[in-house]
């Protein structure tokens, strides 16, 4: 066997290899455009306007959950907070806010799950150590927390219309920046997220005894001081009529003229 013959037998190898290749590449570059049509888009107006009926479903109450997030005071760059948010979005509606089974909010969280299941696709993950990075714990009503949460999706929904590979982006030098910052103020915080009204409660009792005691007492010096007063009007009079001037002059009108 000629050289000449050897190499005529290697071309389909080689062809073989170079048409795989150039499928894999084709394959590839669809792959990615899906996946920056679906991040462009994912999020919509309907997404939002369910976290405006959660919002408008909610009874006003002063009663505080505790729940961690986002420090946005130690981080912000506005990308790593979006991104270090979008995880704890995900812990919050799994295990914070819950509702009663097949009501219509239920519906509503199963539906902003699915989709944050969904955009994990676009979200680049960054080192484990760094999840307790830059976040706090919050002492806020339902309603707060439900801002929060929209606010999220709203921003992720404008940055990703921009730029679909936005979240792709290495956050770990500003989460590194601010760790030791977010375990600080986090054991400064109340461990009881209901304190601040158990003081409010046991506060306005004890003021308002103490403006009773203060009133009482009040009612009680006034009240003596008008039984003193007529004794003091009269005194004057008694020794009036006793002065030895008075007396005087009634020995003076004795006198014979």
């Amino acid at each position: 066997m000629t050289a000449r013959g050897a190499a005529g037998r290697c071309p389909p190898t080689t062809w073989l290899g170079r048409l795989l290749l150039l499928a894999c590449l084709l394959v590839s570059r669809s792959t990615t455009e899906e996946v920056s049509e679906n991040c462009s888009h994912m999020i919509g107006n309907g997404h939002l306007q369910f976290l405006q009926q959660l919002i408008d479903s909610q009874m006003e109450t002063s009663c505080q959950i505790a729940f961690e997030f986002v420090d946005q005071e130690q981080l912000n760059d506005p990308v790593c907070y979006l991104k270090k948010a979008f995880l704890l979005v995900q812990d919050i509606m799994e295990d914070t806010m819950r509702f009663k089974d097949n009501t219509p909010n239920a519906i509503v969280i199963v539906r902003l799950q699915e989709l944050s299941l969904r955009l994990r696709s676009c979200f680049t993950r960054d080192y484990e150590e760094q999840d307790k990075a830059c976040v706090r714990t919050f002492y806020e009503t339902p309603l707060q927390l439900l801002e929060k949460i929209k606010n999220v999706f709203n921003e992720t929904k404008n940055l990703l219309k921009k730029d679909w590979n936005i979240f792709s982006k290495n956050c770990n030098n500003s989460f590194a920046k601010c760790s030791s910052q977010g375990h600080e103020r986090q054991h400064k915080e109340p461990s009881d997220p209901q304190l601040p009204g158990f003081v409010f409660r046991l506060l306005v009792p004890s003021v308002i005894l103490v403006l009773l005691a203060v009133g009482g007492l009040l009612f009680y010096r006034r009240r003596r001081r008008s039984h003193r007063e007529p004794q003091t009007v009269d005194s004057p009079m008694e020794q009036s009529e006793g002065s030895p001037l008075t007396q005087d002059e009634d020995r003076q009108v004795e006198l014979p003229v």
